[in-house]
């Protein structure tokens, strides 16, 4: 339960930062940046929803094909 909070507020945090820089640099004037700080912020939060949908894919596999 523990690691299941913690990824939530990993992704939370990263959504408040690519939100702040996304502001920051729209406000700026570059637009362009904005736009590719808000898609490097997407796909690092995939990447951390991917992992934990593999982990529990795995959990799924040891449940239901369990080998003792």
């Amino acid at each position: 339960m523990l690691g299941d909070t913690s990824i939530l507020f990993q992704i939370a945090g990263i959504g408040i930062i690519v939100a702040m820089i996304h502001t920051i640099l729209k406000q700026m004037g570059k637009e362009e940046y904005a736009q590719f700080v808000s898609l490097v912020g997407f796909i690092i939060v995939l990447l951390f929803v991917l992992n934990s949908i593999q982990d529990l894919f795995q959990e799924i596999q040891t449940v239901f094909f369990f080998r003792g």
